[in-house]
């Protein structure tokens, strides 16, 4: 099967992000079972940066490439770290050069003590987007060729549609509890509002009224003082905001 044809193959794949059981954690292991296949580099390691801007090792070929990577966000310092920062690829760095790995601290001799050589990162940004990093590793001398640059940053651009549309699945989520949690808060409301309306010979709006001003010097959310009126479990004294 050709690369071309692979590539396509993981296109495909991609379409599980529109599902609610797509598993972006496999996905992204995928990722990297698909990097090491088409590109020919011997490990990978996935990077995204999380809810708090900071980057996070999300996905890895091997334990031994995971502690590397691990270590160079530790400090803050490597191929993969620097390409998030600037959005831009890094690419065929060799890494028992001095003067390549300029910058990268202990990074490059903890990366020749796991056994690599050489390696590349490509950006996971969608427009000016960057969601995080592709790290390739090579356990040989040798270099990315024009080809394998292109299919491999459409790799990474197929892995950042993928973070980005479970991310906006999730926001989704969150906003539709959100709102339901807002509906039915209403709804226990209204029904307390009808009770006390009723109790104390009270307009709808002037029994409203009266609840907010019970409620907010306690700290006590209406929804909860609504609650208590429902279930009959509510013994204060709204006093004088009862009055018409």
């Amino acid at each position: 099967m050709t690369s071309q044809q692979r590539v396509l193959d993981i296109l495909v794949e991609a379409v599980d992000t529109l599902t609610e059981d797509f598993d972006l954690i496999e996905f992204l292991h995928r990722l990297c079972a698909r990097s090491i296949e088409l590109l020919d580099v011997d490990a990978v390691g996935v990077m995204i940066v999380d809810q708090h801007g900071e980057l996070q090792l999300i996905a890895a070929s091997d334990e031994n490439t995971r502690l590397l990577e691990l270590f160079a966000l530790q400090h803050e310092e490597g191929p993969c770290v620097r390409c998030y920062r600037t959005g831009q690829a890094q690419l065929n760095i060799d890494l028992t050069s001095a003067p390549a790995t300029l910058g990268f601290g202990p990074f490059a001799a903890r990366a020749r003590d796991a056994g690599f050589v050489s390696t590349h990162a490509l950006p996971m940004k969608l427009r000016q987007q960057v969601v995080g990093a592709v790290n390739l590793f090579h356990s040989r001398p040798g270099r990315l060729s024009e080809s394998d640059v292109q299919i491999g940053q459409t790799l990474a651009d197929v892995a950042t549609i993928s973070i980005l549309q479970q991310r906006s699945i999730e926001q989704s989520y969150i906003e539709k509890a959100q709102l339901q949690a807002a509906l039915t808060s209403r709804v226990t409301i209204e029904q307390a509002k009808g009770i006390l309306s009723e109790r104390h010979h009270l307009s709808l709006d002037s029994t409203f009224d009266a609840m907010r001003a019970y409620a907010r010097p306690r700290h006590l959310r209406l929804t909860e003082l609504a609650q208590q009126v429902i279930d009959n479990t509510f013994d204060g004294d709204l006093g004088d905001t009862t009055t018409p």
